[in-house]
């Protein structure tokens, strides 16, 4: 696991002791971040179920003016702090040790990127999506929410005012990505 460019390209990541995090791998973060392109610079990057940190770090990496880290898991917390360390990006970074689904419940605040990478096959993805569509505050007007799941995990979802409008399959990691419907 390594940040793939920017400020930090070529830096190792820590990983999280234990099995409690799936980290995304190298091919689909470089596929995810060819997708994002140049949108991530000056962005406000939110990761949810943050695991390692490595999705927010590389888009600090790439120039994101802030990334937000939501993990509740304490091994996770730490190695998410290291990591930011390591690479010299935690200035712009805050780490949030709370319960995602009790930190969207709070007053909405904006963000470019919102990425979704809960624990597998427990339909957290789900009711993470259904909060952020429930408060569309969390996106900015031109935001994206990204869910990445393993394939066999998706199922078409009905949502008010969310859309998804891609999704791409790398091996066992899928990505959705979501935007607000348009007047």
């Amino acid at each position: 696991m390594r940040v793939i460019t920017g400020k930090a390209k070529g830096r190792t990541l820590k990983s999280v002791p234990g099995d409690i995090t799936r980290p995304i791998t190298d091919r689909a973060k470089s596929a995810l971040f060819s997708i994002i392109g140049n949108w991530v610079i000056s962005c406000r990057f939110l990761d949810l179920f943050a695991g390692t940190g490595q999705v927010g770090i590389e888009a600090l990496s790439r120039g994101a003016r802030e990334a937000v880290f939501v993990e509740v898991a304490e091994p996770a917390l730490r190695t998410i702090r290291a990591n930011l360390e390591h690479t010299g990006l935690d200035e712009n970074a805050h780490v949030v040790g709370a319960d995602v689904f009790k930190f969207l419940l709070r007053e909405p605040d904006p963000f470019d990127f919102v990425y979704v990478a809960p624990p597998q096959y427990r339909g957290l993805w789900v009711k993470t999506l259904r909060l952020i569509d429930e408060s569309p505050g969390w996106l900015a007007p031109d935001g994206w929410v990204i869910v990445q799941i393993d394939p066999v995990e998706y199922e078409d979802q009905e949502l008010e005012h969310l859309g998804m409008f891609d999704q791409r399959s790398y091996g066992g990691v899928m990505l959705c990505f979501y935007a607000q419907y348009q007047d």
